[in-house]
This record gives C-alpha cells, structure tokens and sequence, in this order.
C-alpha cells in the first residue's frame, strides 16, 4: 500500500475538486475499476490516505498501475457517465448486473398509416418507443388487446395518398377476416385511424381512463342513432380493456408518474426491486440481481440500480420513493422516504417482491447445488460402509460374459461422484484364455485394463468393484499384484446370491444393509456392467455365427460378409432373402454364389 501511495500521492493532490468519474487501470493497462465522485480529489485521495477496512478494497488498491478521470458538470452526470462506462468495460471489481440483456420495446412506427409491433431494437428514425417491457408476457397480452380493440394494419406497405389514390395494393387476408380496415384502398381516412393509435399510445402511457371514456361515449352515440351492431362491438371491446384494467395493480390514482425503489441483501448479491406507478397503476415492474465486488453498502448499490433501471427502462419520472437517504442529488428529481400511507404501501409491495425474488434465487442456486450435497453425502456413506480412508470417487466395475466359452468377452464400467460415466465405459475381447474359465478371463482383463492406464498414464480408480465371488476377487488380485498395484486400489466383490460383498483376505462377506445408497449404487455398478457385456457379448455372437456359415463360400470376402450382416442381421434372414435382394448389397456376381450355396 506505502508504494502505491507514494506513487499516487503528487497525482492525486493535483486533481480537481469537481464532480467526475474516475478509472483505475493494471499493469496490463485494463480498466479494473470505475467510480463517481462529487469531488474528485477526495474521493481518490481516500483509497491511498486511510487504512483500508476493506481486504477486498486493499487488493483492488495494489494492483492499481494508472489512473484516468473525467471531469462533469454535475453529480448527476457523474452517476450516468459511471454507469455506461461500467456496463462498456465490465471492469473486475464494479458492481456486476446478473441481468444484463435487451428488452422488448412496443414501437408505433412513424410513417402514413402507423404500424404498431415488438421489437428489441430502438431506431431514431421519429417513431414512438414505449417500454422497455422486462415481460413478455406482458407485452404479448397488451398487442393481444390492441388486436381485439383496433384494427390496425400489420403490413409494410408505403401507404402514402398517391399509392391508395391509384390502388397499388389489393387488401390482405387480415381485411377478409375483420382484423384490418384496409386503409391501403382507402377504407379509413387517416384522420379515423390516427384517432386509434392515440387510444393506442394513452392506453400504452397508462391513460387507460380516456380510452375508456371516449369509447363509452361513443357506444351511446351508436346506441342513440339505433346502430347496435357498432354499439354492441364497442361494448366487446369495453369487456377486453377492462379485463386487461383488471389485471394491473391498482393504487391511490393521485399517485402519478412515480418510481419506486426497495433493496434486500443476501452474501455478496444486492436484489433490487422497481415498480413505475401511471394514473394510480402499476404499469411496469422489474427485479434485478446485483454481485456486489468491494463491500458497497446499500446506499451505494440502490443508486447504481436507480440510475441503470432508469436508464434502461427509459423513465423519467420526477419523483422515486426509496426506503432510506441516499445522499445525493439529481437534477430534477425528488426522493421519497414515506413513513405512512399509499406510498409507504407502495414501498412496502416493491420491498415483498425482492423478498420473494431473493427466496427464489435461494431456492435455485440449492436446487443446483443438491446434486453436488448429494454425491458428497453418497462418497462419504460408501466411504464409511466400506471401512475406505478415503472417498471412492471413481469406481471401476468389471464383468465375463460367454456362452459355454464360446466369444468370451468382458465389460467395464465406470462411476464417477456416484454416476455413470458412460464415454468412460470398456469392451474386451478375452484373448488368452481358451475354455470357460471366469477366473482366468477376469484376471486377463483386470492386468490388461490397469497396465494400459499405467502406461498411458491414464486415471486410476480409488474402488475396483468385481461382479462375483472370492474366486472371481482373488484372480483380480493376482493381477493388480503382478501390476504392483495391491494396496494403491481398494478392492470388493459382489456375489449375486445374497449380495454379499467380499474383501481381499477376509472369508466372512460383509451384508450392507438393503436400503442402504452403497449397495444400491454397488448393484447399479454390478447392473449396468452386466448390460454392456451382454449386449457385446450377444452382437459378437450373432456376427460370429452368420460368418461362420458364410466362411465356406469362396469369393465371398468378409467385407462382403459385414455387407450381408448388416443388411439382414441374421442367417436365417439370408437364407430366406431372394436373389434380387442380395444381389443389391453384394452385387449379382457374389449374390449368385451365397444364393447357390445357401440354397443346397
């Protein structure tokens, strides 16, 4: 810290004392952190003249190699300077957003005959934007009901006055299902259908109580001049604005263009709850995550949130209600600390919705790691069953298969943390071993299996588990003995009778209990070995058996033979197929020589 100090000492007292953004950057020349400040020179000067309380604040303070600054008109323009900087470079220890990402926009296009659709790119082309919308669901429910109100065009078509004059387009199928009046013949005036994307942005600004005004008085006028066909259809569309009123939190309707702000902590995370209040509804709601990197206190995380939620949500309201002093000023705003009444309601609502946010948060971040407390809690209880030092994380289990010892073959399968590893798994073809012999087979296999990984310097298992009695156990050992590998591996047997699990020198089983994760995991081992083996074992068989029958044929090579194999899968099916049907796979020449011969 002293070096650092006396580094910085002669900068620091040399800068100003206004409202700007600071940078510290590396070594490397990388921004690692950004900061505001209503006085520059204080603000740096107290990372290097005072002990730091913070470890997390002294480590970021010793890896600082420059330090940059930007000098701003005010407070205010410090905060959102600081934010779009943050949001650029990311640095290492600034507060990080967990939901960093776009959001859909309702856009009323700026052209004859508005266009009113989502979408997530904001273009300064004189359209009207509204939102950011942090729902979609929301959004997909208000264009639902701007569909069942108005009927607004949803084409690209350059509706200017010379193109409907001349009727350059023909109406779509959104005229001939009632959904679209056709401005684009000249159906509507543009005056008729400006008067809609009006209700259209009130409606969209949470003025829903004009809408709803002007509608009734124009269901009465129909109703007056004996048009109840259009009255009844105003009517309809009364029931679906208010069913969608229904849905919105209502509040005090003094209560006008208002933000609310809460924060609840857990750990290092900061959640952050916003609610925008319009005309005494609640209109926009939106929760976010913050991982807090240097200790910031609450104050200093809700200001961040209010300035990036604002920001990104493009609100501009004059008054935020917050729960406690934050201690700073922006231009044209008013901060609320309610003690009592709707406001303090309302602070009351945004403060239970972090809560549950956090609850949620909670609730998963355990869900994910449970797999991980399990697998821990299994280790530990095989680890204790199996009188092991250690946790067998990594458990090998082997197993014959053959048929009178005829294509003997042997499986390996492999758990890792309690679960199948499945590209891990093995086949084995018994090489030296002639006969029915089990013992010789498994100690073939286990020699064969470990003096690779040795060579290969490959991961040995902490458990080898083998699918059998003592005998099958003592020819596992005999190998790993060979391999000098006795002792370095625990070893254990199943035997399929009673289960019973058998250890190097010891004649008396071991019986774990029936309900217990061990055997279970054990017999899943022991399961799933025998399953891969028999389905090698059954493949290798049924190819052996149709070569063998086709051996006999000359000029019948054994590509030709794999041919026929995986064509018909059987002899039999070879027996019964016709020349034709050979003669596809293996061509007329060799077909002609199979079928003759099969046919004899």
């Amino acid at each position: 810290m002293s070096s650092v100090k006396n580094i910085f000492e002669q900068f620091v007292s040399n800068l100003p004392n206004d409202p700007g953004v600071y940078q510290f950057l590396d070594k490397y020349g990388k921004i690692i952190y950004i900061g505001k400040a209503k006085n520059l020179k204080k603000r740096v000067s107290s990372y290097f003249n005072r002990n730091l309380a913070s470890a997390k604040t002294r480590i970021m303070v010793a890896k600082i190699f420059e330090l940059n600054y930007i000098v701003v008109d005010t407070e205010g323009d410090a905060l959102l300077l600081e934010n779009n900087l943050i949001k650029k470079y990311k640095p290492r220890y600034n507060v990080m957003l967990k939901d960093d990402k776009t959001y859909p926009w309702i856009c009323i296009k700026n052209e004859p005959f508005p266009r009113v659709f989502v979408t997530r790119n904001v273009i300064k082309d004189g359209s009207e934007y509204f939102g950011p919308y942090t729902s979609v669901k929301l959004v997909n429910i208000i264009m639902s009901l701007f569909k069942s109100l108005f009927k607004i065009r949803t084409c690209k078509y350059l509706l200017s006055s010379e193109n409907i004059a001349f009727r350059r387009f023909k109406p779509c199928l959104e005229y001939h299902i009632g959904n679209c009046y056709a401005p684009c013949i000249g159906n509507i005036s543009e005056a008729q259908y400006v008067l809609q994307i009006n209700n259209i942005k009130s409606i969209l600004k949470g003025n829903i109580s004009s809408v709803t005004e002007y509608m009734n008085n124009l269901m009465k006028e129909y109703s007056n001049n004996m048009e109840f066909e259009k009255a009844h259809d105003i009517k309809e569309k009364l029931h679906h604005l208010e069913k969608f009123q229904s849905k919105s939190v209502i509040v005090n309707p003094a209560i006008n263009n208002v933000d609310v702000f809460s924060i609840v902590t857990h750990g290092d995370s900061a959640f952050v709850n916003f609610l925008k209040v319009v005309n005494g509804f609640i209109i926009q709601a939106h929760t976010m995550e913050l991982k807090r990197k240097l200790d910031e206190t609450n104050e200093e995380s809700l200001l961040f949130s209010i300035i990036d939620i604002r920001n990104r949500l493009n609100s501009n309201s004059k008054e935020i209600i917050i729960p406690f002093n934050i201690n700073t000023e922006i231009e044209g705003v008013k901060f609320i600390i309610p003690q009592r009444g709707d406001k303090k309601k309302l602070l009351d609502l945004s403060t239970r919705n972090c809560f549950y946010y956090k609850k949620e948060k909670i609730k998963s971040q355990e869900k994910s790691g449970k797999s991980v407390d399990r697998s821990q809690r299994i280790m530990d209880t095989m680890a204790k069953d199996l009188h092991l030092n250690f946790q067998p994380r990594r458990i090998e289990c082997f197993d014959n298969s053959n048929i009178q010892g005829e294509y003997p073959v042997a499986s390996c399968v492999v758990f890792i943390d309690g679960k199948p590893a499945k590209r891990e798994y093995r086949h084995f073809n018994i090489k030296t071993v002639e006969g029915p012999n089990d013992y010789a087979s498994m100690e073939e296999v286990i020699y064969r299996r470990y003096k690779r990984l040795l060579e290969e310097k490959g991961t040995l298992p902490q458990l080898i588990v083998i699918d059998g009695g003592k005998g099958q156990l003592k020819s596992a050992l005999n190998a790993l003995d060979r391999l000098e590998l006795r002792g370095d591996i625990a070893i254990v047997s199943i035997a399929k009778r009673l289960e019973e699990i058998y250890f190097p020198g010891d004649s008396t089983p071991l019986y774990i209990d029936k309900n217990s994760e061990t055997l279970k995991i054990i017999q899943q081992l022991r399961d799933e070995a025998h399953r891969f083996g028999i389905t090698f074992h059954r493949n290798k068989r049924s190819k052996g058996m149709i070569t063998s029958e086709l051996d006999n044929i000359k000029g019948v090579g054994e590509k030709s033979k794999e041919a026929l194999y995986q064509r018909f899968r059987t002899i039999d099916n070879i027996k019964k197929a016709c020349f034709e049907d050979l003669a596809m796979v293996i061509g007329n020449q060799r077909a002609k020589l199979v079928y003759e011969y099969l046919k004899k």
